[in-house]
């Protein structure tokens, strides 16, 4: 097993904890004062047309709730429209969230420290950045993919308490290009904490489709390029343009091994296959370039979903199939959190994300799509998957397990950097 190593992060802890308590001390004298808890402002919510993106708000707040649980805890979204507010409200009735102008200013007036959620980037740097001049405040980042050179974000990396990074690639980048923050380690994308359901509507869905608990897979394709243009109903931009022909010279060659796979499943096991999307894009290029170009034979056992959901109903899909393999990241990272096996296939343009499949112990379940010499090996992977189940479902235990190891102790880090009294 190839796990991203971890030893050295223990040889400093001592020495970090002393200056860190020493850093807060002034806020920890505020609040006990004030005889309170401490109070998070969780800066996440990226987007909705993406369950994996809505998946990283309740996947850090669960943590939170797991190992903070004195803990108060604001959320400040960039979105949380399409249903996702009254998920979390639901899920987390305790939750403030703060999405006018006033409210974030309340928040950040309020709360003790600041925490960016996991993403593709420091998403909200400019956001960290009124923090830290207006308060002065401690914050840490948790679990993101790094690749800038801007020295804004490197500055601002080094000034935080703690900066965790979600792919090895990410964290070595970071290292080399000067960020030195007194904490820099891996922790996986928070979205693999994430435990939203909706089992009534994944229930329905498959009693609809004649899909059994156990007995379907779920693949999902994907462009190279997100078209937001297409999905907010905006003009594409010259850059549009350009992304939509890299899209479409290379669909074929990107999903092609997917649907391949769907073949070889219909043909040699019993297992139907559910054709679904991560983002509102895929619905319609499921059905173009996996399902319509299938066999007629392989049609009958294999399920489109026509329509676009949100994390909890997929997830409460996933977590009753026996795997899922696809074109995507985040469905698998829910899948892995919940015992479920996920192969991924990457690509460059999704960035270094991809190799947090590596860092946990999945490198046999990551295909390089770029790598010409890796594709073979999908179809056959995606087969042994279904022809195995309980082989398969020990090898994402194993991978679970360590996953959990590091909320563990990167969570003790947040809780540190956050403790008040």
């Amino acid at each position: 097993m190839n796990h991203l190593d971890l030893p050295t992060r223990f040889s400093r802890r001592s020495v970090l904890g002393a200056a860190l308590a020493a850093s807060l001390a002034p806020i920890a004298r505020l609040a006990a004062a004030e005889n309170r808890p401490a109070r998070i402002l969780l800066r996440s919510s990226w987007q909705t047309v993406n369950i994996g993106d809505i998946a990283h708000t309740p996947g850090v707040l669960h943590l939170l709730e797991k190992y903070l649980p004195q803990a108060e805890i604001r959320l400040w979204p960039t979105k949380v429209d399409n249903g996702v507010e009254e998920i979390l409200a639901k899920r987390f009735p305790k939750l403030i969230v703060a999405k006018h102008a006033e409210e974030i200013t309340k928040a950040i007036a309020e709360s003790d420290f600041l925490l960016h959620s996991s993403g593709p980037s420091l998403v909200a740097q400019s956001s960290i950045a009124r923090w830290k001049k207006e308060t002065g405040k401690p914050y840490g980042v948790y679990g993101i993919t790094f690749s800038s050179v801007a020295p804004e974000a490197i500055e601002l990396l080094t000034s935080a308490k703690f900066a965790y990074f979600r792919d090895s690639v990410s964290l070595q980048f970071a290292k080399e290009h000067g960020v030195k923050c007194p904490i820099m380690e891996f922790a996986p994308d928070g979205a693999f904490a994430t435990d939203i359901r909706n089992d009534p509507a994944a229930d329905a869905f498959l009693k609809e489709h004649g899909l059994e608990a156990g007995k379907f897979l779920c693949a999902i394709p994907r462009y190279r390029k997100t078209p937001y243009w297409k999905i907010h109903g905006t003009t594409p931009t010259a850059n549009d343009e350009l992304a939509m022909k890299k899209n479409m010279a290379m669909r074929e060659h990107d999903n092609g091994p997917i649907r391949q796979a769907i073949v070889e499943v219909v043909r040699n096991t019993d297992m139907k296959v559910l054709v679904c999307p991560e983002d509102q894009s895929q619905v319609a290029l499921g059905k173009d370039i996996l399902v319509d170009p299938l066999p007629e034979d392989v049609k009958k056992k294999v399920v489109w979903r026509d329509k676009y959901w949100v994390t909890d109903e997929a997830l409460s899909t996933y977590v009753r199939s026996a795997g899922l393999f696809g074109l995507e990241m985040h469905s698998p990272i829910m899948c892995i959190g919940n015992g479920i096996p996920a192969i991924v296939c990457r690509f460059i343009e999704q960035t270094s994300k991809g190799y947090m499949w590596r860092d946990i112990g999945l490198e046999d379940w990551l295909f390089d799509l770029d790598d010409e010499k890796q594709i073979p090996g999908i179809v056959p992977a995606v087969l042994a998957m279904a022809k195995d189940p309980a082989a398969a479902k020990a090898k994402a235990a194993k991978a679970r397990e360590f996953v959990e190891k590091r909320q563990r102790e990167t969570m003790a880090e947040v809780e540190r950097a956050s403790r008040v009294g």
